[in-house]
């Protein structure tokens, strides 16, 4: 630790945020980063406090507290103090090789088990010392192409470009094998392109890092759909070992009357259209569904819930509500979520920000259901039935349940968007394998191998929606087994 006094010295300093009324102009990342001296002084923030929870990466009380990967971080807040920023790129890249995407996307699990913030009840600012790390080493040059340098002569197809598919064809590829990745969509990234807006992380962020990816060797092929375009067996007969990485894109429908009405979308489906509009036309395609002077409900409050509200209002919605089954959360840790758990209270994200600045309220209705939705004259969306819920414990097995308490009223809305969660991954892929799936619509493994022989599988295919930096150690993880399968060992 640099400076013992550090945490008593300096306070948390994040970046600043450009104001709500001039960021939901565009869809540009809006976070201005610190100066590096600045930034210097929240690296020293860290405490050397013997036990790094922040990047245990543990289970506690079904939570996961500190970093699914493991992530050096006191040594490299230390790092950012002494201001030697090529060194603390080498720390963060020994267990992180996409920390541009986590610096952006992750939500920071590492800052909830900061010892400094149950101390203080500010932590050290974990994910932009991330950030600024690696933007400094972009803009030094210290990133660039490092191709392996030899070959083993074996060859991986790896299916899916989302951040489990890059992670595990980046490390396989690093080790010498031949990796060729297959994407369906037109553009590599997956998740991190299609289902991410571009205000949370920017395009060329991910085509900057494919791009080296390029270079070094990894090849990829884009709008091929494996299992469609092109058969399993075909892979199979052509590689040596597959990756299956296609994430866990089956969306939670709801089963109401209305629901066959017109412009009810998944959340996702709208997403991924938004940002491919923006990026083929910069939105003059007319090729999205459109928010524009529209009554928006949302069904759902999750992170998915949250980017859905942002990017209505970029369009120009009249109105936005966001409908969430569970009670308000606390405003403060409630007994039996102790530090370092992460904290199960109150956030406000930058799309409910949004809202109150252009509406002037948060625009979440909690305890709260769709049950029917009304149609107009076309067949399109009108209204929605809205039903209240209060929590009630069930006897038998001691969960708390959400049942409806008999209260309704009506929700004028002209766009509907269901960001209700996934059930899994989507049912072809894995038919086409002639693989089975888990009562979770997970696919069924052993340590990442499935039951058909050189196919292995990884990311929210494997374990569920999660968030991205559980698909990059998932990535990593599958890139050891593929390996040790290939090789007899493994150095990964």
């Amino acid at each position: 630790m640099g400076k013992p006094t550090g945490f008593m010295e300096f306070d948390r300093k994040l970046s600043t945020e450009v104001p709500a009324y001039e960021r939901i102009q565009n869809f540009n990342e809006f976070h201005i980063p610190l100066s590096r001296e600045e930034q210097r002084n929240q690296g020293a923030r860290c405490m050397e406090c013997g036990v790094p929870f922040c990047q245990s990466g543990m289970t506690l009380g079904g939570m996961t507290s500190g970093c699914p990967l493991n992530n050096l971080i006191p040594e490299w807040n230390d790092l950012v103090f002494q201001g030697r920023w090529e060194l603390a790129l080498h720390r963060l890249w020994a267990t992180n090789r996409f920390p541009e995407f986590t610096s952006r996307v992750c939500p920071a699990l590492c800052e909830a088990a900061c010892t400094c913030g149950m101390a203080t009840g500010d932590p050290v600012s974990v994910k932009e010392n991330e950030y600024a790390i690696v933007e400094t080493a972009y803009e030094k040059g210290w990133i660039r192409p490092c191709p392996p340098p030899t070959r083993t002569g074996k060859s991986v197809a790896v299916v899916g470009s989302g951040p489990a598919g890059l992670a595990a064809a980046d490390l396989l590829n690093k080790r010498g094998h031949s990796v060729t990745v297959y994407e369906r969509e037109d553009r590599v990234g997956g998740l991190l392109m299609y289902g991410i807006p571009n205000m949370k992380l920017e395009k060329q962020v991910i085509d900057r890092r494919v791009d080296i990816m390029k270079e070094e060797g990894v090849r990829f092929i884009t709008g091929c759909d494996v299992g469609r375009d092109i058969p399993a067996q075909q892979l199979m007969d052509q590689y040596d070992a597959v990756v299956l990485a296609c994430g866990a894109k089956e969306p939670r429908d709801l089963a109401v009357e209305g629901r066959d009405a017109g412009e009810i979308y998944f959340a996702v489906d709208f997403l991924s259209a938004v940002t491919k509009s923006l990026l083929d036309s910069g939105l003059t395609d007319g090729a999205c569904p459109t928010a524009k002077d529209k009554d928006v409900l949302i069904i759902g409050g999750g992170d998915t819930g949250n980017d859905c509200v942002g990017t209505a209002i970029r369009q120009g919605c009249s109105s936005v509500t966001q409908l969430e089954m569970m009670p308000c959360p606390p405003t403060q840790r409630a007994p039996g979520n102790d530090w370092p758990q992460w904290p199960r209270v109150l956030k406000v994200d930058y799309g409910q920000q949004e809202s109150i600045a252009v509406f002037g309220k948060d625009p979440r209705e909690y305890q709260t259901t769709v049950k029917a939705f009304y149609k107009d004259e076309n067949g399109k969306v009108s209204g929605a039935r809205i039903a209240r819920l209060a929590p009630q414990k069930d006897e038998a097995t001691g969960r708390t349940m959400m049942v409806p308490t008999g209260e309704e009223y009506d929700l004028p809305c002209q766009m509907v968007l269901i960001a209700a969660g996934f059930t899994g991954c989507e049912e072809y892929l894995p038919q086409a394998f002639g693989l089975e799936k888990t009562a979770r619509g997970t696919l069924a493994d052993q340590e990442y191998a499935t039951a058909l022989s050189k196919v292995f599988t990884c990311g929210d295919m494997r374990r569920g929606q999660s968030l991205v930096v559980w698909a990059l150690r998932e990535g990593a993880e599958a890139a050891a087994q593929v390996d040790r399968y290939l090789m007899g060992y493994t150095n990964l």
